[in-house]
């Protein structure tokens, strides 16, 4: 395995022989990376169809797409799954989700788990082990449907995983190295994970300049619980700028439903300006938004609710593309038919709004907020890394300068608290030493006073931990009197 995730990372394209090289290394981990051969891979894509091409669908669409998630671990399953979406769902981009085992390159474990899932009558996997079924069986995955399939996982080290998926047909590839690090181990620091993910965006690179582009789409939600929109926007803007740098030219800005209207439609827009005002020219940047990932009611109805509200708001700020829930996810994994019906419903909503023009007020100036936070923080990795991106977010995170709310990693300090504020917004309780303007600052704490007169209390962590549990219990401000969905008291 190379050791190059030991060294410091540098804002500089990989060289054309340290990636071939490092592909040798990493396709000697598990006896599929021998199928990895880019020539033969571009030979592949190029015998695609139009319509399986996921960068000019993507790119040259007219209006919102939708996509679901979804992943189960045999071959079989995985494409009467997609097919399912694809024909009873009208999903416009379909996902494969990646293991556990296979996050965590446990490829051992993954084996055995497809041993077990075909041996039994229920998944031993809660993924599809793509490096595990390898080259061949990816083909045949990519080929079953008409739909373009993005790969989604979760993999704080990915390289090998990218490298049999993209010889596998796939054209886009979710995660970064602050995005799948953060949100999901303790086990890897930034230095580690950025030095993983420029092979993979190098990879990514060198498919684009053979005439395949492959698109990059960092995960927006994070951590996936009230957090602010300036620093998901941020870390997302950062990973843009790292992918750039080794060739990509395709990226997708993700951004995580906060369940505030007006604040979702202005993180939106400012996602997709700041995006094309800090990215080169060069990289054409798309933007996609992730319905509600926060705890869902247990009831399906209410849950139809929740996507719906997200299926508006998408209408309103018309991001490229929306990745959907079903009313199943407070149940865990959910049935082909219950994601299905989470597509139709977010169709349903987008279609009915599609030729009516709404104005919201407040949105200019939620989203003027949310854009200077969001300079403030980038001006601050600048500096601290000389103008070098990678090395300027590793010192940043150190300084706690850039952070995120209940981040596992050890990697960021965690000292930001959010909390919202009395029309639903997500503000900072306490900001750490998040590299933010006093004024800034002092707007997030007079939304919150706020609040806090208005519920005849102080503002404090308990306005965090009901806030935390109140979509599933049927509102969005967690009220200190508020009973759950069934109407007890807490």
């Amino acid at each position: 395995m190379s050791d190059r995730g030991q060294e410091s990372p540098r804002d500089e394209r990989l060289p054309g022989d340290r990636l071939l090289r490092e592909t040798r290394e990493v396709c000697d981990e598990w006896p599929t990376g021998e199928a990895v051969d880019l020539d033969d891979a571009v030979a592949f894509h190029d015998s695609l169809a139009p319509e399986q091409q996921f960068v000019p669908v993507l790119e040259e669409a007219d209006g919102v797409l939708v996509q679901p998630r979804g992943g189960v671990p045999l071959l079989e399953d995985q494409i009467d799954l997609l097919q399912h979406l694809e024909r009873e769902g009208g999903a416009d981009l379909l996902p494969t989700t990646i293991d556990s085992y296979t996050r965590d390159n446990a490829y051992a474990d993954a084996e055995e788990g497809l041993a077990a899932s075909r041996e039994g009558e229920e998944n031993a996997l809660n993924g599809f082990p793509a490096v595990n079924h390898g080259v061949e069986a990816c083909r045949e995955l990519v080929t079953s449907v008409d739909t373009p399939v993005e790969v989604r996982h979760g993999t704080p080290d990915p390289r090998l995983l990218a490298a049999v998926t993209l010889a596998g047909g796939f054209q886009s590839f979710e995660g970064g190295p602050i995005t799948y690090n953060l949100p999901y181990t303790s086990k890897y620091d930034l230095e580690q994970t950025i030095a993983y993910w420029q092979y993979v965006d190098r990879l990514c690179g060198a498919y684009t300049e053979r005439g395949v582009p492959v698109n990059r789409e960092p995960f927006g939600p994070l951590t996936g619980t009230l957090v602010p929109p300036s620093i998901a926007i941020a870390v997302c803007i950062l990973e843009g700028l790292l992918a750039a740098t080794q060739g990509v030219r395709s990226v997708t800005l993700g951004y995580g439903q906060v369940g505030n209207l007006v604040q979702d439609v202005a993180a939106l827009r400012a996602t997709r300006s700041l995006g094309e005002s800090y990215l080169p020219d060069e990289v054409t940047v798309t933007t996609v938004f992730h319905q509600w990932m926060g705890g869902f009611p247990r009831d399906e109805a209410r849950a139809y609710g929740v996507i719906s509200l997200g299926s508006v708001t998408a209408a309103v700020a018309e991001p490229d593309k929306l990745i959907t829930k079903s009313p199943q996810e407070a149940k865990g994994v959910p049935t082909p038919e219950a994601n299905a019906a989470g597509l139709r419903t977010t169709r349903q909503s987008i279609e009915m709004l599609h030729d009516q023009e709404l104005s919201l007020e407040g949105v200019g100036r939620e989203r003027d907020l949310i854009e200077r936070s969001v300079r403030d923080l980038l001006s601050r990795v600048r500096e601290l890394g000389d103008g070098d991106w990678a090395r300027g977010t590793v010192r940043a995170f150190e300084a706690g300068a850039l952070d995120v709310p209940f981040p596992p990693s050890d990697a960021a300090a965690g000292d930001v608290l959010p909390a919202r504020d009395d029309d639903g917004r997500v503000r900072l309780l306490k900001f750490g030493t998040l590299a933010l303007s006093d004024d800034v600052k002092r707007a997030h704490d007079a939304r919150l006073d706020e609040r806090a007169r208005a519920e005849g209390r102080d503002p404090s962590f308990r306005m965090v931990a009901d806030d935390v549990a109140a979509v599933s219990k049927g509102g969005l401000v967690g009220r200190p009197d508020d009973g759950d969905a069934d109407g007890r008291a807490d």
